[in-house]
């Protein structure tokens, strides 16, 4: 018996552009293992550069918030769309950020303990969300940003409320400049790094793991080539070095006018606010990141419950 299913080999394809007969045998070597089949296909070539911003999948909302010189992003999770588009739900997300805001860090179980706008706790109110929605719902992560002198500025991605939305970007801009025209100028931050999606502000920051992964995937392809082990080397070396100035925020081409480096954006930026301009953080939440959502078979479904 296959050590995978028609829903896996559809998965897999979705993730990799691979054709059908391609996932089905990646799917066949790895023995089902979905993460070994994508870095078999990327090795070989039959797949893009896996990004999970396109194919995260959970419902909810991620809210935003801003006072002074600090920020904060709460994603909170539902188990359907429709959840997320009801109001008492949307209020929920607001005032949770709004709590979150005024713990600060980044702990969610700290959080679920804060005081609620409007009395209880967050945890008491997510409690009694639950059972009056009648849908699971948690509060999933947060990250506070801050500075001592510039501007904290936030972004939503198609927004579907104030402040709320599938993506919740924060830009944090350390600078004794113009403050106006920093949040101009992280207004725009904000939609490069919603559309790139960084890993990590710098290169070094970047995960060590992940990066181990891509000269894995890298050696191999070289391997293929078939060149002096010198020359694979080379190539590895430099496979890991284009990954790596692509996926750190600050050598990323800014998307804006699609030549720029961030990093020397911010430099030109420095003139125009009347001071160095220097992005310290970032924050970039889009909804599900990560997660697994459960695709049902509604036809078998139907059959089950009729007894078919």
């Amino acid at each position: 018996m296959a050590a995978f299913s028609v829903a896996d080999v559809k998965a897999l394809r979705e993730k990799t552009g691979a054709g059908m007969m391609d996932a089905k045998k990646a799917l066949e070597e790895s023995s089902g293992d979905i993460e070994a089949a994508v870095d078999a296909l990327r090795a070989k070539g039959l797949a893009t550069a896996q990004k999970k911003s396109s194919r995260t999948a959970a419902e909810g909302l991620v809210g935003v918030a801003v006072e002074g010189t600090k920020g904060v992003a709460v994603e909170v999770n539902s188990e359907t769309d429709f959840v997320a588009k009801n109001d008492k739900f949307q209020d929920f997300v607001r005032n949770t950020t709004q709590a979150a805001l005024d713990a600060g860090g980044d702990d969610v179980e700290a959080l679920k303990g804060a005081d609620y706008p409007g009395g209880g706790t967050v945890g008491e109110k997510l409690t009694d969300n639950i059972a009056t929605i009648g849908e699971n719902q948690q509060v999933r992560r947060m990250k506070t940003v801050s500075v001592k002198d510039g501007v904290i500025v936030p972004y939503v991605h198609n927004a579907v409320a104030s402040d709320l939305g599938k993506i919740g970007v924060l830009v944090a801009l350390e600078s004794e400049g113009d403050k106006d025209k920093l949040a101009e100028l992280g207004k725009f931050l904000g939609m490069h790094i919603a559309a790139a999606f960084p890993q990590a502000l710098t290169a070094e920051q970047l995960d060590p793991a992940v990066i181990e992964r891509e000269r894995a995937i890298a050696r191999e392809k070289a391997a293929e080539s078939g060149k002096p082990e010198a020359v694979q080397e080379k190539m590895v070396d430099g496979a890991i070095a284009k990954y790596a100035k692509e996926n750190a925020l600050l050598s990323q081409v800014y998307m804006i006018d699609n030549k720029t480096p961030v990093a020397q954006v911010l430099e030109g930026a420095a003139k125009d606010v009347g001071a160095k301009v220097e992005l310290v953080d970032y924050v970039r939440f889009q909804l599900g990141e990560g997660i697994e959502k459960e695709e049902s078979d509604f036809a078998a479904e139907v059959k089950a419950a009729a007894g078919g």
